[in-house]
């Protein structure tokens, strides 16, 4: 604007410095309008943070909250018991064949040969017993039936001689028949004195103490000079064992004996023998339950090649029974109450049916159900207590390296 306008106008001129110094009152201005936006910007920008903040928090929270509300189980399916529980039985180990060794003939020990721990053959000498009372009988027989001899023959003669006069009709018809009967009674008298002679002489064989078997000789009562009786009355001289094979006697439980048969493998340890596993055999049951411990006896024969193992000892037989066909089930799947033994089972939607079963056998990890469930039923693993018919269970992730169930 010139200056005659201004002068029209009644405005006067600026001057130079005031002009200036409005030019710097506009620059102000205008800086202070650029901050205003500025912080307006940023309040706004900050506003805007601090909503969606508030929100990204609203929703994780809401989801924290929901995954909070849903349980989570792990699940298991029922197994059909297709191989069988293993039971573990303790038992002793016994000789397959093993027998006290007694003499039959008394009188006192004069020698013995073997000691414990001697293997010997059958027949193979003891011990021998001197038996100066079974020698004198011996020899008293042998008089006898020298006598009873001597009457045979002179009887014999005797019957030979009245026949010869009978037929001359010399003597009577019954004095002959006596002398026949006297020589029937000679007869009778030489064969028991036979008898008698030979009853001795086996009795005094008995002197001779022989294994009536291959084994071991496990224990010797007796030494030099000690009085042996007859007829094991007293001690045995000897204990012998066949130590190959073995028998073992386990009482099976009445639960599983029907599940036991003729030819069945079983694991023999023996805690002694670390790491050290003996196969044996059923060899026979006794097919009946004892009324007084409801079990039944089972005997296994074990080969003992080796001679590792030693009877008496004590081991524990793992004896695999054959298989029922029944479901089994873990035993944490189980859920007791007062109204019965139940297991929650889980729908395809997730929601939870609390079904009554029946329980079989009871094998420690898993237990046999006679019903209620099927294989294809899935089953929560430890379920809570406050578990209740139709709430909302989830499938928990499995960890790393876990097989899917």
């Amino acid at each position: 604007m010139s200056e005659e306008r201004h002068s029209e106008l009644g405005i006067h001129a600026l001057d130079p410095q005031d002009a200036g110094q409005l030019l710097k009152r506009r620059q102000i201005v205008r800086r202070a309008k650029i901050g205003a936006v500025v912080v307006l910007v940023l309040l706004a920008l900050g506003a805007g943070r601090t909503v969606l903040s508030r929100m990204s928090s609203e929703k994780a929270l809401e989801a924290r909250t929901s995954e909070l509300a849903t349980q989570y189980a792990q699940t298991a399916f029922a197994q059909s018991s297709e191989t069988g529980p293993t039971l573990a039985l303790p038992g002793t180990l016994q000789g397959f064949v093993q027998a006290p060794i007694s003499a039959r003939a008394s009188g006192y020990l004069r020698r013995w040969y073997k000691d414990i721990g001697s293997r010997v053959e059958k027949g193979e000498l003891l011990a021998e017993i001197e038996t100066p009372e079974i020698d004198q009988q011996l020899s008293q027989a042998l008089a006898a039936r020298q006598q009873a001899a001597s009457s045979l023959s002179l009887a014999s003669s005797t019957v030979e001689r009245w026949e010869a006069l009978r037929k001359k009709d010399a003597v009577s018809q019954q004095e002959l028949d006596e002398r026949r009967s006297g020589d029937a009674q000679a007869r009778a008298n030489l064969a028991a004195a036979d008898a008698n002679v030979e009853r001795l002489r086996q009795t005094e064989s008995f002197k001779r103490i022989v294994a009536p078997f291959s084994g071991v000789i496990t224990r010797r009562n007796v030494d030099v000079g000690d009085l042996i009786d007859a007829g094991g009355a007293g001690r045995a001289l000897f204990l012998l064992a066949q130590t190959d094979p073995l028998r073992v006697y386990v009482s099976v439980p009445q639960a599983y004996a029907q599940l036991v048969k003729a030819g069945q493998e079983v694991i023999i340890t023996q805690a002694e023998l670390s790491g050290q596993t003996f196969r044996g055999k059923v060899a026979r049951t006794a097919a009946s339950i004892e009324a007084a411990t409801r079990t039944m006896q089972v005997e296994i024969s074990l080969p003992n090649r080796e001679g590792a193992l030693l009877p008496g000892a004590y081991v524990t037989v793992a004896l695999p029974l054959q298989s029922s066909r029944t479901l089994v089930i873990p035993t944490n799947a189980l859920i007791f109450r007062g109204d019965g033994t139940r297991v929650a089972v889980m729908s395809a939607q997730g929601t939870v049916n609390l079904r009554p079963v029946k329980i079989g056998r009871n094998f420690g990890n898993t237990v046999e159900l006679l019903e209620g469930v099927a294989s294809t039923d899935r089953l929560v693993l430890n379920p809570p207590d406050s578990l209740a018919e139709g709430d909302k269970v989830a499938v928990a992730p499995a960890p790393p390296g876990a097989k899917a169930k």
